[in-house]
């Protein structure tokens, strides 16, 4: 038996993000500057949503940029797909709601059983940021979503969906949203992008304190998934992740993160193609899955392995479209020891403990 094989038997689970680019429902106004979808759009864009997702037949979807709930329910009405449970919270739609408001959500759909589903939006107490010229950063943009979710052997896991802030330069505006600042000067330009990046910087300090919290002294895994606007190896995900605190401290691991493209097994087959969004010409790893260590095959802790991590972004070659997304789509196949069982979470966690009902808070 080669090391990276486990004992039978096995289940897997498969995982996916979708930055879906802007899911809006028709002629809804999302951004000022951009024009709401006509019918003829948005049927175009939601069934290319469907196809993909019925391409990835994933079991846990995550995706980022909804503006309204029921427009994704309507791509994955169009992929023909069974999901018993889907939510965008901020997004939903009824008479006293329009969905999000000001900045898109991030939302959830699976097929498993899930007991609770929490959306975090504010930083945790004595850990707020200041930004230059903006005062102090409290909160996410775009909140997290936590979800603990039952496979049907038992096995309990949590599921984080995020999205960063972009590296899009921030520029100061005054309340009816007009510049307040020369954007056609290099170092007010300079100011706006220290100001995106000491944003997303604080938004991965926030993010990491929410792993620690679903990770100490637990045995629930952990799969973190979305788009970061950031690379593997940068500061702001290698923050959320803390990976090489493990090479100098064994305990570390507890509450570390893993890329999952890293730990992927012999069956892999890793080309040069993974990549998630094309900038300038030049190729960028931003949407990732992130696994906590009871995913590393050898691990004291171990529940499974990484078996497979796929790239789907042939579509980011065919022009710029915004009935298709600009992001590509990554998907893990995970697999799971059949013999696992479930232990209750203990600390943040716990206040997502089991229910009929699960609530969205």
């Amino acid at each position: 038996m080669r090391p990276n094989d486990l004992p039978q038997p096995l289940a897997t689970l498969m995982v996916a993000t979708c930055n879906v680019l802007n899911l809006a429902n028709p002629g809804r106004m999302f951004y000022p500057n951009q024009d709401a979808y006509s019918q003829t759009e948005f049927d175009r864009k939601i069934t290319w949503l469907g196809d993909r997702f019925r391409m990835l037949n994933a079991d846990i979807l995550a995706v980022q940029e909804v503006w309204d709930e029921a427009a994704f329910k309507g791509a994955l009405g169009r992929s023909g797909l069974r999901y018993d449970f889907v939510a965008v919270p901020g997004a939903e739609n009824d008479l006293n709601h329009s969905g999000a408001q000001g900045t898109p959500r991030v939302g959830f759909a699976t097929r498993l059983k899930v007991d609770a589903l929490h959306s975090f939006a504010e930083f945790p107490p004595g850990f707020q940021v200041d930004v230059p010229g903006m005062g102090l950063h409290t909160r996410f943009e775009r909140p997290p979503l936590v979800a603990t979710v039952r496979m049907k052997h038992g096995q309990t896991l949590n599921v984080l969906t995020a999205h960063l802030k972009s590296k899009r330069p921030k520029f100061l505006q005054d309340a009816q949203g007009q510049p307040t600042e020369d954007r056609d000067d290099r170092k007010v330009m300079a100011l706006a992008s220290l100001r995106s990046l000491v944003m997303r910087g604080a938004e991965a300090m926030a993010l990491r304190c929410l792993v620690i919290d679903l990770l100490h002294r637990t045995s629930v895994p952990l799969v973190v998934l979305g788009d970061f606007n950031d690379t593997p190896d940068s500061v702001t995900t290698q923050l959320i992740c803390a990976t090489t605190e493990v090479a100098y401290d064994r305990s570390a691991r507890d509450v570390a993160l893993f890329n999952a493209y890293d730990l992927q097994g012999e069956a892999a087959l890793k080309k040069d193609v993974a990549y998630s969004h094309i900038h300038q010409g030049a190729p960028y790893v931003l949407d990732q899955i992130l696994v906590s260590e009871e995913f590393l095959p050898n691990g004291r802790n171990s529940i499974g392995d990484v078996r497979r991590v796929d790239y789907f972004n042939d579509h980011l070659h065919e022009g710029r479209d915004r009935t298709r997304s600009d992001h590509g789509f990554v998907r893990a196949l995970l697999r799971v020891k059949m013999q696992a069982s479930a232990v209750p979470s203990a600390g943040a966690a716990a206040a997502m403990a089991p229910s009929q009902n699960p609530s969205v808070l």
